[in-house]
């Protein structure tokens, strides 16, 4: 009975690494600490009611960020590890296997469970504010979309520790990925991982796309939508097109693995090529997915911070809704190798060069913006303004790649590595942190401290042209991806050596961060006027941090930046009394635990499936069921605020007598 206790033990945990054990303790002490937190502060109750059954879009969107945090902690935390491998040559500090799964996991964490979670977080926060809106249109999916993100993730994560982490590459391309040649549970992890999160995605992107189109304030037309709520609505377009495309493919595999399918294998028939066509008409359009928010975002700071109004505003939005149609036009771009031919090559060569057209085209919007601003450089505008640099190289850099005789050259090697970065942490990590500092004010009713900002910001970007730089000659050198070490004769330690220290630089600017944020939360000075920044959109003009019903009183729209009209008319109308708000009750949604508990199901449905156990996988499945009567059948899920609690609620926000 011992040996069988023993035997399971030694195949479920993953065992025989000081490293992987290490993260077991550390992640052992964390859970303890914390249920012992959450016991001693008694906070259960609060944790329950205020969080994980709220439907608030405000408090989802926390979640997201503090989510999205997390996961930028544990991606980094490879990377570091990956640079330290091929810091210098023939080093032996990760065995091949373990490097595998290394580069694996962080390039699924930081696309899939770093960035699109801090996106959703930042929609979800700012744009119902933004569009005059109460809430999103579906705030029962919204909580559901978060769930089934969040336990997506945590099945991908603990692949860390339990069974082992998929070694077959970000997207696991078959036949690695295939049950011959990956015949433990890593894969299951993987597929059933991001199969989870990706629906949550898919319900986001319908929820948004609703909201933008039929909860708009009255007045708010769609060229009057902020920037960045047109980013969103573009965002989403392509992820409702998009995601449907990964759930099929990922769904292919699994059948492959579990039912001895053959879809992307050559017996039977199969074609590993076609699910790297699917995986990429996926994985093309994700980079917009994440990047036209980021574009958003800049539209935003760039207006606030030099006064002026965005210089070509219909050009931008129709920039973002033609990026969003090209973007399912390009996907051959990464396998020009595959050998379809010249006709087939050039068509997605001319549409690669193509999208860079109104992509380039936002540089200079914000470049005119910005001529003969008011500029102030406040943390948001330094990361907006390190951003144009760093995407131009990393567009030109693209270009290069999408001329398919030279991508023969580039393919698969390190040029490719830093070009992909410099995209990628330049273009949407950049804007989502410009993003994270202007609208914290909003989320939490204080400001981060600038000076640990600035310093962030400079070690986040010395460390990132120290890094990424290098890689390019190196791919020029010969080096390709994926490689876990390399001789003395080929030349490439002193590039990666300094590659490395560029890593551990950007590594402190998050810890600088961190403390940033640790710090602001001690020391901060409460903003009581709900515009710390002089913004000039809808979700400045109420108190910070927004209250449940966000606008106690519907606004009236008139124009793109209606905020920043509206004081200039009181402005110039001198110190006349603003009439007295006429309240009435509010109609909100409650709260409810059906998406937490759904979404544990989903769990246990995927651990259920990557471990082949029907006997956990089948009671999870009728528990999801069951959940979804539930919902059906609950009528009670409304209520309305009354109008004495608004003036109490607006009294205390705003300091004025109800």
């Amino acid at each position: 009975m011992l040996d069988k206790i023993q035997e399971f033990a030694s195949e479920f945990f993953v065992t025989g690494d000081p490293l992987i054990l290490g993260a077991q303790v550390s992640i052992a002490i964390a859970m303890v600490a914390i249920v012992f937190v959450l016991t001693y502060f008694r906070k259960w109750v609060w944790l329950w009611r205020e969080w994980l059954t709220t439907v608030d879009h405000k408090r989802i969107g926390i979640m997201y960020i503090i989510c999205s945090i997390l996961m930028l902690f544990r991606g980094g935390v490879d990377a570091l590890l990956m640079r330290l491998q091929l810091a210098v040559p023939n080093a032996e500090f990760l065995h091949p296997e373990h490097y595998n799964q290394i580069f694996t996991t962080h390039g699924v964490i930081m696309i899939l469970f770093m960035a699109m979670p801090l996106m959703f977080g930042l929609f979800n926060v700012i744009m119902p504010l933004q569009i005059g809106a109460r809430d999103v249109a579906y705030p029962f999916l919204n909580a559901l979309s978060f769930w089934l993100f969040f336990f997506g993730a945590m099945l991908f994560n603990v692949s860390f520790i339990i069974g082992g982490s998929p070694d077959a590459g970000w997207l696991a391309y078959p036949p690695l990925s295939g049950l011959e040649h990956s015949p433990g549970v890593g894969q299951n992890f993987y597929i059933w991982g991001i199969q989870i999160s990706g629906i949550g995605s898919l319900a986001t992107g319908i929820n948004f796309i609703v909201t933008i189109l039929k909860m708009r304030a009255p007045g708010m037309t769609l060229m009057k939508m902020p920037m960045f709520t047109w980013s969103v609505f573009s965002s989403c377009i392509i992820i409702i097109f998009a995601f449907p495309i990964l759930t099929v493919t990922l769904a292919l595999l699994f059948l492959d693995r579990f039912l001895g399918a053959h879809f992307f294998t050559l017996d039977g028939g199969g074609n590993p090529m076609m699910y790297i066509n699917l995986i990429w008409m996926w994985g093309h359009p994700e980079v917009y997915i994440v990047i036209l928010p980021a574009f958003g975002i800049f539209s935003e700071i760039v207006a606030t911070f030099s006064k002026k109004t965005l210089f070509g505003y219909k050009s931008m939005v129709f920039a973002m809704l033609i990026i969003s149609v090209l973007s399912f036009f390009t996907w051959v771009h990464h396998f020009f190798t595959m050998g379809s031919g010249a006709d087939v090559n050039v068509f997605f060569a001319i549409t690669t060069m193509a999208i860079a057209i109104p992509t380039g085209a936002k540089v200079f919007n914000w470049l005119f913006t910005m001529y003969r601003g008011r500029i102030k450089f406040t943390t948001p505008m330094l990361w907006t303004i390190a951003f144009i640099p760093c995407f131009v190289i990393g567009g030109m850099t693209g270009v290069l790649l999408s001329v398919a005789p030279a991508d023969f050259q580039f393919h698969n090697s390190y040029f490719l590595i830093a070009h992909f970065h410099q995209v990628l942490i330049g273009g949407v990590a950049f804007g989502y942190f410009a993003g994270l500092y202007y609208w914290w004010p909003k989320m939490f009713g204080f400001k981060l401290n600038e000076h640990l900002g600035k310093w962030a910001f400079w070690l986040w970007n010395i460390g990132f042209y120290v890094c990424f730089m290098p890689q390019y000659f190196l791919g020029l050198d010969g080096m390709t991806r994926r490689v876990s070490t390399y001789d003395f004769d080929m030349g490439w330690g002193s590039l990666n050596m300094v590659s490395t220290v560029g890593g551990f630089l950007m590594g402190i600017g998050f810890i600088f961060q961190v403390w940033q944020i640790a710090y602001s939360i001690k020391h901060h000075e409460k903003d009581v006027t709900g515009d710390p920044w002089d913004g000039r959109t809808l979700e400045w003009s109420i108190p910070s941090p927004a209250p449940v019903y966000n606008f106690a009183v519907t606004p009236h729209v008139e124009h793109v930046d209606d905020w920043w009209e509206t004081k200039q008319k009181r402005a110039a109308a001198g110190a006349a009394k603003e009439p007295r708000p006429v309240y009435e009750p509010i109609h909100m949604p409650k709260n409810s635990a059906i998406p937490f508990v759904k979404s544990a199901l989903w769990f246990f449905v995927g651990f259920g499936f990557v471990w082949d156990w029907m006997w956990m996988a089948i009671p999870a499945l009728i528990g999801v069921g069951i959940c979804m009567l539930a919902r059906s059948f609950t009528y009670d899920d409304d209520y309305y605020i009354q109008v004495d609690e608004i003036e109490r609620t607006e009294a205390a926000l705003r300091g004025v007598k109800a």
